[in-house]
């Protein structure tokens, strides 16, 4: 994809819905151009069985982002990220997911293979696996327990102390190093902390990228905590696991959620109380004290009874940061 020589090369990092709901907001911004540096340390559900029977990097997390970026219009988007239904066989596939493992099976490249398919289905900016070899995700609790793969992480019920991935010598995608090399901006987050975020950070060359750069370094906090994850973290607490894993601090900026209604932010409350979870603490004195510029902003909506980052004021924040 040519790039204007006027457009703003912003990178993002992470995976899942946190990841694509930012994206989905900065895609309609017409003077930046946007790169995905997305997890491949997914090993449940459809890209876990993808993952067995094909030995490829898991493509549900790149599904996702690629969704999220095509502006081939919504009955497109529904198409590549319908799940199949029935008792056995393509039964909870996604049509996404087998196009990119088919693809990557037909090229023996899964990176051309998310490139093409790409192109098929007209993603604005780039999508890129932090690697273009599986990993695998490894938590050591709190405990010292063990716990090997992404999807196991988050049912133990016990703090998580570090998360690692192997092989530890694995080599980042070239074009992932050399989009961060080129980032005017490098946003990280939103999304799990622990399984989404953090597996895009801990690929040594791609660590140390990530500090070399002097571009403005932010991090878009999550809304809400995670049961299983970060089930009574503040937003210092995810910074404070940040800087633990990438060995020093990084951050510019942390972009926190600061409601604007008090009765629709009450409901918001009440609607994650039915399900054991809240807000993540802004305890901003102790942000401040890590050194970074807390951004406050009214980035929050409910959809279909969650909680999640507001795409059209995700967008409008980003403008207004740039604009500065």
């Amino acid at each position: 994809m040519e790039r204007s020589g006027k457009e703003q090369n912003v990178v993002v990092f992470g995976g899942g819905t946190g990841l694509s709901n930012l994206l989905r907001g900065l895609k309609k911004n017409p003077a930046i151009h946007l790169t995905a540096i997305v997890t491949v340390a997914d090993d449940g559900g459809s890209s876990g069985r993808l993952l067995q029977q094909y030995d490829i990097p898991p493509p549900g997390d790149i599904r996702q982002v690629m969704g999220a970026l095509s502006e081939a219009g919504p009955l497109v988007d529904r198409m590549f990220q319908y799940r199949f239904k029935g008792e056995e066989g393509l039964h909870g596939h996604t049509l996404g997911n087998l196009m990119l493992a088919a693809l990557t099976d037909v090229t023996g490249d899964f990176a051309n293979a998310i490139e093409r398919l790409s192109s098929l289905f007209n993603v604005k900016g780039t999508v890129l696996p932090v690697a273009n070899e599986r990993l695998t995700l490894h938590a050591e609790l709190e405990d010292g327990t063990i716990v090997t793969g992404e999807s196991k992480i988050p049912v133990y019920g016990t703090s998580i102390q570090r998360v690692y991935v192997s092989p530890q010598e694995v080599e980042p995608l070239p074009a992932a190093i050399e989009a961060v090399e080129q980032a005017d901006y490098i946003l990280i987050g939103p999304g799990s902390l622990y399984t989404s975020i953090l597996p895009t950070l801990l690929v040594e060359e791609m660590r140390r990228a990530i500090i070399k750069s002097t571009s403005p370094k932010v991090y878009i906090s999550n809304l809400t905590t995670q049961i299983g994850e970060t089930a009574s973290y503040t937003a210092s607490d995810h910074v404070k696991a940040l800087y633990s894993h990438v060995g020093q601090p990084f951050l510019d900026t942390v972009v926190i959620h600061e409601p604007a209604d008090a009765v629709i932010h009450e409901q918001m409350v009440q609607c994650l109380q039915q399900k054991g979870d809240r807000f993540v603490d802004n305890d901003v004195d102790e942000l401040e004290r890590y050194g970074v510029n807390v951004w406050k902003e009214n980035i929050a909506t409910e959809r279909e009874g969650r909680i999640v980052h507001d795409t059209d004021r995700i967008a409008q924040w980003f403008s207004s940061f740039t604009s500065r």
